[in-house]
C-alpha cells in the first residue's frame, strides 16, 4: 500500500465514522474513532479494498453481513471494487458501531454524570433526577435507533427525521433497566403514525416482521393513515424477538394480519 493509497483510505474513514488512523504494517491499515468502540483493517487486493471488521459487539459482523451480502467473503472479510462503496460500508459500519448495544447505554451514562453533577444539591432521588434521567435516556435511544435504521423508518423507508420516532417495544417503565431500556433492538424507528398505534398496541408485528393491526382498526382506516396491506419491516433479527414477544402480549387478544 503507497502514501497515495493510505492517505485515499483515511480520507475515506475520516468522511465515513472512522477519523483516527492507526499505525500498521506496510500491506494494511487500520482506521478508529473516538465515537465507537469498532475497528476497520483495510488492505489491497487485486484492485479491490478488503475490509475486517473488529468490534466488542458480536451483532456488528451479522448486521454488515445482512446489509453487504455481494461483499462479504467465506472468512468474514468484505471486498468492495470502489471508493464509493468503501465509503457506505465504512459508514454503515460507524453508525451499526454507535447503536448497538450497550453504545447507548454507555452514552447516557457519561451524559447523566455529566448533567447531574451541576444540579443543585438535593435533588438526587427525586422527580426532577428522575426526568433528567428519562430524558437523556429518550435521548440517547432515538439517536441508536436514527444510526441502526440508517434514518429511515423500519417500515416505510421515509427518511424524514423530524416525522421518525424511536418506539418501545418494551414501555420504558416497565424495563428491568438501563440496559433494557436503551437496548436498540427493543424496538422500531417509526413515521409518527405507526408510533403512535405501536405505542398504544393497536399494531404489531409478528415473527417473520410483518404488521398486524387490531380488528379496531378497519381497512379503511389503515388505508387513511397510509398503512398499506402487506406491510413488513426492512428487516427483523433474532434480538427483537424477545422485545416483540412482549409487545404482543398486550396485543394479541385482537391480533389480524393486515393484508
Amino acid at each position: 500500500m503507497n502514501p497515495l493509497q493510505r492517505a485515499l483510505i483515511e480520507k475515506i474513514g475520516v468522511d465515513n465514522g472512522f477519523e483516527c488512523a492507526l499505525a500498521g504494517d506496510g500491506d494494511e491499515m487500520t482506521l478508529a474513532s473516538a465515537r465507537h468502540p469498532a475497528r476497520s483493517i483495510l488492505s489491497l487486493s487485486a484492485a479491490a479494498f478488503c475490509v475486517r471488521f473488529v468490534s466488542i459487539s458480536k451483532a456488528l459482523q451479522p448486521e454488515l453481513m445482512r446489509s453487504f451480502p455481494e461483499a462479504v467473503t467465506a472468512d468474514g472479510v468484505f471486498r468492495v471494487g470502489s471508493e464509493a462503496v468503501l465509503a457506505v460500508l465504512l459508514r454503515r459500519a460507524a453508525g451499526l458501531s454507535r447503536a448497538l448495544p450497550n453504545q447507548a447505554e454507555t452514552a447516557y451514562q457519561q451524559m447523566l454524570v455529566e448533567e447531574l453533577l451541576v444540579l443543585p444539591p438535593g435533588l438526587a432521588g427525586t422527580e426532577v433526577e428522575r426526568r433528567v434521567r428519562q430524558r437523556i435516556g429518550q435521548q440517547k435511544f432515538r439517536e441508536a435507533m436514527l444510526h441502526y435504521w440508517g434514518n429511515a423508518c423500519a417500515v416505510t423507508g421515509v427518511a424524514i427525521p423530524e416525522v421518525l420516532r424511536a418506539s418501545h417495544a418494551k414501555p420504558w417503565a416497565e424495563c428491568a433497566s438501563d440496559a433494557e431500556r436503551l437496548d436498540v433492538f427493543n424496538g422500531f424507528l417509526l413515521t409518527a403514525n405507526l408510533d403512535a398505534l405501536f405505542d398504544r398496541f393497536l399494531i404489531s408485528f409478528d415473527e417473520e416482521g410483518r404488521l398486524i393491526a387490531s380488528p379496531v382498526l378497519s381497512a379503511s382506516c389503515l388505508q387513511q393513515l397510509g398503512i398499506l396491506p402487506g406491510a413488513t419491516l426492512r428487516w427483523l433479527t433474532p434480538e427483537h424477538q424477545q422485545y416483540l414477544d412482549f409487545h404482543r402480549t398486550r396485543f394479541r387478544p385482537s391480533m389480524t394480519l393486515f393484508r
